[in-house]
């Protein structure tokens, strides 16, 4: 279970992106943030600014029809 859901359902690229860079910011370190997303873009999106900024993606999946889901972990 996450600590923050954030939903970004219907915002394209970069927003989801930059929605989810503010919210692990009022995260502690270790704590999760569940980001919700249907932009097409948003998996490659989130994968290449959890690496670089050395976030953990713990799940990556697609519960519904059209909406994106990752579970990250705060490093």
């Amino acid at each position: 279970m996450a600590d923050v859901t954030l939903d970004c359902s219907g915002l394209n690229c970069p927003i989801p992106i930059v929605k989810t860079s503010k919210a692990i910011k009022k995260l502690d370190s270790g704590q999760t943030i569940e980001v919700l997303a249907t932009d097409p873009a948003f998996e490659a999106d989130i994968n290449a600014w959890a690496k670089r900024l050395k976030h953990t993606i713990v799940e990556f999946g697609a519960p519904s029809q059209g909406t994106l889901r990752a579970l990250i972990q705060k490093r």
